[in-house]
Formats: structure tokens, C-alpha cells, sequence
């Protein structure tokens, strides 16, 4: 269902796939930015990205699995971290490719930015995952 490939003629990259492939007629889920808050809408891990990445990780998670799906389905993410600092964008990294996320591998671009749509907000993703055949959602 998903072809995943790491182009021959290119630097092989660390835990993601240059391309992912579907064939027509898969059901596709394109995922809203999942962010850092717990289920009553307070930030979890001020301060603190890995934290974060983890509760955008396990949100992500719940929004795959509202529509039939899981991480191992996921496409491609775009990550984004407030840093301008190539070691807090690896430290959230880690928790991606420790997520199961990277086990495809999915395609991923990871991104500094300045700031989050919420107030201490540090880590977002965005994702495209595949809804597999039989599945509710």
C-alpha cells in the first residue's frame, strides 16, 4: 500500500524516506497541526521540547486513530520547532524517530521557526497518513 524510497542517487537520510508513494483510489487523511495541550486544553511541557513533542506525538496518535489509522500509516510530517538551534531540533527529533513515526520511514521536514499559534507553545505537527482498507473513520 505504501512504497517508501530513499533516492540511490542522494545522501541517504537519517530515519526518514525521500519519497512516499500511494496508488490512487487510498484513502488519505491530511492532518491538522497537533500541538502540545492535554485533553483540557492546558500546555503540557513548558519550556521543555522533547516534552512536548511527546504529547504532540500521542495527540497525533489520537487523531489517527479517529479516522482508522496509526503512526506506521504516516506519510509525511512537518515538524516544527521554535529554535534556531540545530541541537533542540534533534532533541525533538529523538522523539519522533523513538515514536514509531520514523519506522516506515515517513518523509519529514524538520523546521525552526519563531514562534506557535499558543502562548509557550515549542513543538507542532502536521501530517499525511494513508487510511487503510476496512477501517471506520
Amino acid at each position: 500500500m505504501i512504497q517508501r524510497v530513499t533516492a540511490p542517487a542522494l545522501f541517504p537520510p537519517p530515519g526518514y524516506s525521500h519519497v512516499s508513494v500511494v496508488e490512487a483510489g487510498t484513502k488519505l487523511a491530511f492532518l491538522a497541526g497537533s500541538v502540545p495541550l492535554d485533553d483540557e486544553g492546558r500546555l503540557v511541557g513548558e519550556g521543555d521540547p522533547p516534552r512536548q513533542a511527546e504529547q504532540v506525538i500521542a495527540n497525533l496518535r489520537e487523531q489517527l486513530r479517529s479516522v482508522g489509522s496509526d503512526l506506521e500509516h504516516v506519510l509525511t510530517t512537518d515538524v516544527y520547532v521554535v529554535s534556531s538551534e540545530p541541537a533542540v531540533l534533534s532533541s525533538v527529533w529523538e522523539v519522533v524517530e523513538a515514536s514509531g513515526l520514523s519506522a516506515g520511514p515517513h518523509s519529514s521536514t524538520l523546521i525552526g521557526v519563531a514562534c506557535l499559534g499558543y502562548t509557550g507553545q515549542l513543538v507542532e505537527i502536521t501530517a499525511t497518513a494513508v487510511v487503510p482498507e476496512g477501517t471506520q473513520g
